[in-house]
């Protein structure tokens, strides 16, 4: 097969997150098995216009903000009718390909934003996604959709999409980079993994981990990832005055994530949604143990007191209250780490990738039957 990629971002981009892991280790695995994969993307300073990765060939235009304005206009002028189908990854702000593709069209969703974009953005920007989102819910519906967790699941079929059009292609884990390896705890190290997004509410974790400093002095918190939070988190870092115990990593190559990851005794995620939360199975294939906000997405990749624990999202006390019980009882950090570590070896990006090839080539040939792209 011919296959063309649509995302705003590729994996390479400082401020890539999950959406683009998920897209690049399940395509560079199905080139591998000879098929033609072309993602078109925005450009990032320093990135090429044009090169390949992993049997990927990245196509980049526009910035990062207006990304969406070049999709239509390239797809007539150079992808029309050249390929024999289009993967929409559908985040941010959706490009409505069913409105003018006539090839094939599969889309991939983590999930829809709703009413957590006015943590991330200013009421007029959050009202443009919201608004965006619910003409994307009709446009979209009847566009078979690969979705990574029951969650997201769900909330689709609340928006009116039939289940059969509904396809589970999960988040997983490279178990050859993300092992269990060497443990190099030294002292109580707290992780967060994952960009630094308003939504993904941090400053959550902040405020929690200065109740646990007044307990447990000689903690830290270890912040890998970067975005445009970073900034506000720095800042109130500074404001509650936990500065020399905090420290943040920004984007870290894939060696020196795993280093960082085994140093922690537990990674915290306080994010308001999630459509998985590939950053959970991340740390569990590394033995450790996270804990998240009950919320959607996140209440599917982290089974509560199996491999981490779950709080109430928004809880600063109770999230407080879980993070040093994990620093202080090291028979149930152990408990978990186990249960994480047999957790882990159920996600394998090669599962994944047959799952997709498979809704590819099902869309292909229906419609060849139906003489219909739809």
């Amino acid at each position: 097969m011919n296959i063309l990629l649509l995302n705003w971002q590729d994996v390479t981009n400082p401020l890539s997150g999950g959406a683009e892991v998920h897209l690049h280790e399940i395509f560079k695995r199905i080139a591998a098995r000879g098929h033609s994969i072309t993602l078109f993307c925005s450009w990032y300073s320093g990135a090429a216009a044009d090169e390949v990765i992993d049997g990927i060939r990245i196509m980049r235009e526009g910035g990062r903000n207006l990304f969406n304005y070049r999709v239509y206009p390239r797809y007539m002028r150079q992808f029309r009718s050249q390929f024999d189908i289009i993967v929409d990854d559908i985040n941010k702000i959706p490009f409505y390909t069913p409105l003018f593709v006539r090839e094939p069209l599969v889309g991939i969703l983590h999930h829809f934003f709703g009413k957590s974009i006015f943590a991330e953005t200013h009421p007029p920007g959050a009202l443009y996604v919201l608004g965006a989102e619910w003409l994307a819910q009709r446009v979209y519906r009847n566009t078979p959709m690969a979705v990574v967790s029951e969650s997201t699941k769900q909330e689709l079929l609340s928006y009116g999409f039939r289940e059969e059009n509904l396809f589970l292609v999960p988040n997983c884990v490279d178990h050859i980079a993300y092992t269990l390896g060497h443990q190099d705890f030294q002292g109580h190290v707290i992780g967060y993994l994952g960009r630094l997004k308003n939504y993904k509410s941090i400053e959550d974790l902040l405020q929690a981990f200065a109740i646990v400093l007044r307990d447990a002095p000689d903690a830290r918190l270890v912040i890998v990832g970067e975005g445009d939070a970073r900034k506000t988190l720095e800042r109130v870092a500074r404001g509650i005055h936990i500065t020399g115990k905090v420290e943040f990593r920004g984007f870290v190559p894939l060696e020196e994530k795993v280093r960082l990851l085994r140093s922690m005794n537990f990674v915290v995620n306080p994010s308001s949604k999630e459509g998985w939360g590939l950053t959970v199975i991340e740390a569990n294939a590394c033995g450790v143990p996270v804990i998240a906000s009950d919320v959607p997405g996140l209440c599917d990749s982290v089974l509560d007191d199996k491999t981490g624990l779950l709080y109430e999202y928004g809880n600063i006390e109770q999230l407080a209250a879980k993070m040093l019980l994990l620093l202080r009882d090291r028979a149930l950090r152990s408990r978990l780490s186990v249960g994480a570590l047999e957790w882990a070896q159920q996600f394998d990006w090669n599962n994944s990738a047959e799952a997709m090839l498979t809704l590819l080539e099902s869309k292909i040939h229906r419609s060849a039957r139906t003489g219909r792209s739809d």
